[in-house]
């Protein structure tokens, strides 16, 4: 199992495209969000600098870019390529190559977060979370829930285009509710309402919560818990080997 987790994080190192858009590119906003001087200023309506409110939403960018894109596509591709069905013949099994898979995404989004809160810390002096245990809390469920999601994704898709193109279909409206195009804040009532009951919306609620000292509140816990369960039961449920 270790060698063969080894195998695909060699196979993800050598695509450029995956590491950039899951590993450098969140690093790369903040940095230019940071760089405006509007940014590092308190913004009245925000109650904090833009950077501050950005830091976590770019973190969950992150992990919608590693479970929207990266973890259907891959899967996806080796089913198409009959990598799957060839490996059902062997010990190895398919199920240890989605293994293997989940725990390649899961260190690169542990590994985004840790780079985009160290960039942030250093360049735009950003607080680190209020709450270490409550921000491991939100980082679990909002990984989970992503990876699930993906995992559906996979389970449901017959190609690798196909793939690429459904996770654009959720990700930009999903990352509107997170706040990435216009602050949540200064979002109508009605639409932050629709963005706590969405996966990107609530894993923002969380970390935000945890970035003020506190610990994510319920209902972005349920909603997080309720993703990760249904979909995950339904990719389980549904997955095709071949």
């Amino acid at each position: 199992m270790n060698r063969l987790t080894a195998v695909e994080f060699k196979l993800f190192l050598r695509d450029p495209a995956a590491y950039f858009w899951t590993l450098l590119f969140p690093v790369v906003l903040v940095v230019i969000i940071g760089s405006i001087p509007s940014s590092r200023e308190i913004n009245v309506e925000l109650g904090q600098r833009g950077i501050d409110y950005f830091t976590p939403v770019l973190v969950v960018l992150a992990f919608a870019l590693t479970g929207l894109f990266i973890t259907p596509t891959y899967l996806v591709s080796y089913r198409e390529k009959g990598i799957l069905r060839r490996l059902s013949t062997t010990p190895v099994g398919p199920a240890r190559v989605l293994v293997a898979q989940l725990v390649v995404q899961t260190t690169v989004a542990v590994a985004t977060t840790i780079l985009v809160l160290a960039t942030s810390r250093v360049l735009w002096d950003v607080k680190l979370p209020g709450n270490p245990a409550g921000f491991v809390i939100a980082f679990l469920l909002s990984v989970t829930a992503v990876l699930s999601i993906g995992l559906f994704l996979a389970s449901v898709i017959k190609t690798s285009k196909a793939a690429t193109g459904a996770g654009s279909m959720l990700f930009f409206p999903l990352m509107f509710f997170a706040g990435l195009y216009v602050p949540r804040e200064q979002m109508p009532d009605a639409l932050v309402r629709i963005g706590d009951y969405t996966p990107l919306g609530a894993s923002v609620q969380a970390f935000g919560d945890v970035a003020k000292g506190h610990w994510p509140g319920l209902t972005a816990v349920l909603v997080l818990l309720a993703y990760s369960v249904a979909f995950g039961a339904a990719a389980a449920r549904l997955f095709r080997w071949e």
